[in-house]
């Protein structure tokens, strides 16, 4: 990211790792019993196979960077935020925070060590943009998509910032959207200003490459830059 060494010795390295769903077998032979009767609780088939594949990624991934054995890691969802059960996966006793997202058929792991992270894909479509748009942007974003060409496009790539950012954070659904502004979808992502937040904590956000019809996101806790390793589909 950029010609200065200093910058590059000093960026934070993050791992972005694609996948398309599939329910496999040798996948679900590394669930524990807990995400095995999760599993089961899933009606439709694409569910079931973005959620094997989602664990998947995580497993082998963090036993890259851990060393640990896949079948022996079981994730905590304890909520930084009020200490209940509904956060996103973490590896208890590990300093590699990750975070999973899927849309369509598109299943994404974002991994950094030392570092909280959230990541979100979503798959463009053409729900009711300016509906959403009063739901998810602040006054300036909204004007600022209004003046895009291609608003589907913009949208989708505000959305998707914005929930790896919560992601990140731990906030979740628990705060609104519009309370982040964030620089335009043709400029460099950036938290420009969140109301009731003035002490959040420094954050990186980059967007990634999911392929056409997709926008998505990371979002790292860091004043570092970033080094973004993309694993393609």
């Amino acid at each position: 990211m950029g010609d200065d060494p200093a910058v590059e010795k000093d960026a934070l390295e993050c791992a972005v790792r694609w996948a398309v769903p599939a329910d496999d077998p040798g996948m679900r032979a590394l669930l524990d019993d807990g995400e095995r009767e999760r599993y089961e609780r899933f009606i439709r088939a694409e569910d079931k196979a973005r959620f094997v594949t989602g664990r998947f990624l995580a497993r082998t991934a963090l036993a890259e960077v851990t060393g640990l054995d896949p079948r022996a890691m079981r994730f905590s969802t304890d909520c930084r935020l009020c200490a209940g059960a509904h956060g996103k996966p973490r590896l208890p006793g590990a300093r590699v925070d990750f975070s999973l997202s899927h849309s369509g058929d598109r299943v994404v792991l974002v991994l950094a060590e030392g570092a909280e992270v959230g990541v979100d894909v979503e798959r463009e479509s053409d729900r009711d943009i300016d509906g959403l748009a009063k739901m998810v942007l602040s006054e300036p974003e909204r004007a600022a998509l209004a003046a895009m060409p291609d608003r589907r496009r913009g949208f989708h790539a505000y959305w998707s910032r914005k929930e790896a950012l919560l992601k990140a954070t731990g906030h979740g659904l628990a705060a609104p959207m519009t309370a982040i502004r964030l620089t335009a979808p043709d400029e460099p992502p950036e938290v420009l200003e969140w109301d009731g937040e003035a002490a959040v904590s420094p954050v990186r956000l980059a967007d990634l490459t999911p392929g056409p019809g997709y926008a998505a996101a990371a979002a790292v806790l860091t004043g570092r830059p970033l080094r973004i390793t993309e694993t393609p589909l």
